[in-house]
């Protein structure tokens, strides 16, 4: 290690620990005190933080500052200012205000609004959140904010999910004190969230139109060897990756990120890295953080890092593997079940009330990781189906089941696991498997959300899980505390719905035929596509459901579904419209000078008079790519035609789905026949890098 990783941890980081030590002591108490208590702060406060914040950033190289928001771009925002201020004598002098601390103007109208503000009303304002520390990133300070209209409507990521924070914390508070928990002040979600990711070589990347353009490559022939052989899961890491992680832990750790775990993943050129699990809006603002630094590292080592979903056909696509759960500021784990769980009655409570939410709330949880990128995964061999489901494990659904029918549970008896080596370490086998077929899954103390795509800014899913499980904790502590018996109420809400919601509970293989038809018996959704999705944000359940709560309104709601659908639709016309230029510019002229070649050879076989048998190879060969070189040409004016007809769509739905039905289907026709081109074309006239290359380079 070139660092001592307990010197630059978070280095970079305006932390608590940094404001204890630099902040008069009064304003450090009274900060601390705005954020324990969830009260705005004062200008009086905020000039002294903001005075103190600037020095220290100084200190660190920085002489900008920015409002740093995550707007429905899907990526983070930041536009700088510097700390200069002109002085009498023709000098400066640096300054930043309390008033630009907390508050800044940045325009709206030039982001994603879903028809909320036109081009002509441009003001939009970014507010500071104290509960997320600022941080200096290449010399710029950056304070993490969140970002609303001039009509005070939202148009970050980050707005809701602090509002599903605090919908969290009051109805699961209202469950503790059912219990007699008087202690706990606040209640709040953490998240874990694993990254998935590619690493390619830069120059090879570079030749690639579709991941220039696209994030993912539109066409490739099968290489000879895949992940086929199962060896690049939790394999030995490769000097360049390995010297690529450390750089990037190094950049993280300064950050504050505790980047935990690193290696390699099943596809080739496929790895991940995982966080220690912190507070959802600080691992939301970290997740942003991670992927912006990943791909900025790469292009140090010469190197691209790709975060689509599916970047490449035939193998393992990426997700963001989202370990969600509740704890408390005395340090308790709602979910932990503790070593006797079916005695555990606020365990029960609380979990019980996440089986419901994800039960009654399947349609919401699935449009949460509803993307273009993410239709190529779901349902594949590395990622969930699209229907939502939860395990628990045998122990828990045991219990479940010993509630819904009123029986007593019979614990199994736990298991030694001895690996026949008397040297080797004896330990007790944990109670239950594990599930990675599981869209929803209990691992321990946690739930593992495994839906989300590798590129998805974690907030909206969060928020939208938050928002969902403080429903049904309302639900559960408005009913508790109306019963005159309150022992009573309890045992009969948990066999109620136990009974009522088993049918989301699922064990088995999610990737079975068998599931699909099951699911559909129990009257699950499934929504396979983004169009088909998406919808449902609308719908007067999540109208009410957002509302009831305070965290979007109908309006703010029917903006973000537009956005989404646009989003969808864009990324396909830009995927098609990069297809159609690959394929005129490149493949179909390739393919041409390689008929031409073929054709010469077998001509001058002719004409030296040689037997039919000595060109009959270069015969079938043309008449093969001559073919597929017709169908190519056709199936590439079909859909020119097919893009060219978008724009006669009315709607965003409407578009959506003409692109989902009209568009895709003749993407992926003409992919096929480039790829079987590909297959039969000599190397040295296919315009770009093999799938091969490309995998097996770094």
């Amino acid at each position: 290690m070139s660092a001592n990783c307990t010197e630059i941890f978070g280095s970079m980081v305006f932390n608590d620990a940094v404001m204890k030590e630099r902040l008069p002591g009064a304003t450090y108490k009274a900060l601390a005190r705005h954020i324990r208590e969830n009260t705005s702060l004062t200008l009086e406060v905020a000039h002294v933080v903001a005075n103190t914040m600037k020095d220290w950033a100084i200190e660190r190289g920085a002489t900008h500052f920015t409002h740093w928001f995550q707007p429905m771009t899907g990526i983070t925002a930041e536009k700088h200012d510097s700390f200069i201020t002109p002085a009498p004598d023709g000098k400066i002098i640096m300054e930043f205000s309390g008033k630009e601390l907390i508050k800044g103007e940045p325009d709206a109208s030039s982001f994603p609004s879903g028809g909320l503000r036109a081009t002509f009303e441009a003001r939009g304002y970014t507010a500071w959140d104290p509960t997320s520390y600022a941080f200096v990133k290449e010399g710029i300070l950056c304070i993490p904010t969140v970002f609303y209209s001039y009509g005070g409507q939202v148009l970050d990521k980050k707005t809701p999910l602090l509002r599903s924070q605090e919908a969290i914390n009051r109805h699961a508070l209202r469950i503790l004190r059912l219990f007699g928990d008087r202690a706990t002040r606040r209640v709040f979600t953490t998240i874990g969230p694993e990254q998935e990711y590619f690493l390619l070589d830069r120059a090879l990347y570079e030749q690639r139109k579709d991941l220039v353009y696209c994030g993912r490559t539109l066409f490739g022939a099968k290489p000879p060897k895949g992940q086929e052989m199962e060896d690049h899961y939790f394999g030995s890491v490769k000097s360049r990756v390995a010297a690529y992680m450390k750089d990037l832990d190094e950049e993280l750790w300064k950050l504050g990120i505790h980047a935990k775990t690193q290696h390699n993943e099943v596809a080739p050129s496929q790895h991940e890295l995982a966080p220690i699990f912190s507070m959802t809006n600080t691992a939301c603002d970290h997740n942003q953080i991670t992927m912006e630094v990943m791909k900025k590292v790469a292009l140090r080592h010469n190197l691209v890092c790709l975060l689509h979903e599916k970047p490449f056909a035939g193998v393992n696509g990426s997700g963001k593997h989202n370990n969600w759960s509740m704890g408390t500021d005395q340090g308790a784990n709602l979910l932990e079940p503790g070593p006797a769980p079916e005695t555990n009655r606020q365990f029960l409570t609380f979990l019980f009330a996440v089986v419901k939410a994800v039960d009654v709330y399947q349609d919401l949880l699935r449009l949460s990781v509803a993307t273009a990128a993410n239709d190529h995964r779901l349902g594949a061999n590395e990622a969930p189906p699209a229907i939502i489901s939860i395990f628990l494990g045998d122990e828990l659904t045991g219990i479940v089941n010993s509630i819904r029918y009123g029986r007593d549970y019979e614990k199994a008896a736990a298991k030694e696991m001895d690996g026949g080596v008397k040297i080797l370490p004896h330990f007790m086998r944990d109670t239950t498997d594990r599930n990675r077929t599981s869209p929803f899954a209990f691992t321990g103390n946690k739930f593992e959300f495994r839906m989300l795509g590798s590129s998805l800014a974690i907030a909206g899913p969060n928020f939208v899980l938050n928002t969902c499980v403080a429903e049904i904790l309302d639900e559960f502590s408005t009913y508790l505390e109306e019963a005159d018996d309150f022992d009573q109420a309890l045992e009969k809400l948990l066999r109620d719905t136990a009974e009522k919601h088993e049918r989301i509970i699922f064990n088995g293989n999610n990737y079975a035929e068998e599931w699909v038809s099951e699911a559909q018996r129990r009257g699950l959704l499934n929504l396979k596509s983004t169009p088909e999705a998406l919808p449902y944000f609308c719908g007067d359940k999540s109208i009410r459901l957002f509302g009831r709560h305070n965290i979007l309104t109908e309006e703010e709601i029917r903006s973000r579904c537009e956005i989404l659908l646009e989003n969808y639709s864009k990324t396909i016309h830009i995927e098609a419209l990069t297809m159609l230029e690959m394929l005129k510019k490149d493949i179909l002229p390739a393919a041409t000078s390689y008929l031409k070649e073929l054709t010469e050879v077998a001509l001058n076989k002719k004409k030296l008079e040689l037997p039919a048998a000595a060109y009959k190879a270069e015969e079938n060969l043309i008449l093969k790519l001559s073919a597929l070189y017709a169908s190519l040409s056709a199936q590439t004016d079909l859909l020119n035609e097919m893009v060219l007809g978008a724009a006669e769509r009315g709607d965003a739905h409407e578009a959506a789905v003409y692109y989902k039905d009209k568009v895709l289907p003749v993407m992926q026709e003409a992919r096929a026949l480039a790829d079987e081109m590909e297959a039969n074309a000599a190397e040295k006239y296919w315009p770009y890098p093999t799938y091969g290359k490309l995998l097996f380079s770094v």
